[in-house]
């Protein structure tokens, strides 16, 4: 029952990053981190296809091997939370416009003070990789 739980939670973290891929506010790779992380526990093909996935594996290797967030990535993050705001605030009436832009402050504020990966790539793992896409 307990694989059965973790499944579906990768797959419905999986479908919140593929919607976050097109709503600004809605992060895509840390929901890509949870659906990894749920289908370590429940399919090893699944989280074997996300860990050499061409976009996402290197972002959770990066995350799992040393809670690293690349600079792009903080900089990609840091521009959705820029866009959101800039939209709640012509879009969405006090006191409510301000519920993006603490959310954005917050998220912003823990993202960016995430360690960098190291200048080392991860090419030497995605040769030793027997699942290459």
């Amino acid at each position: 029952m307990k694989r059965h739980l973790y499944l579906a939670g990768g797959f419905t973290a999986l479908a919140l990053g593929s919607i976050g891929v097109i709503l600004p506010l809605l992060p895509t790779v840390p929901f890509v981190i949870l659906a990894a992380f749920c289908f370590a526990r429940s399919s090893p093909r699944l989280e074997a296809w996300l860990l050499h996935h061409r976009v996402f594996g290197p972002h959770i290797r990066n995350w799992r091997d040393r809670r690293a967030i690349t600079k792009r990535g903080k900089w990609s993050a840091l521009i959705a939370f820029a866009v959101s705001i800039a939209i709640a605030l012509i879009f969405v009436k006090m006191p409510w416009n301000l519920i993006p832009v603490a959310a954005a402050l917050i998220g912003g504020t823990w993202i960016w003070t995430r360690n960098e990966p190291d200048t080392v790539t991860d090419a030497s793992i995605d040769e030793e990789s027997p699942h290459k896409e």
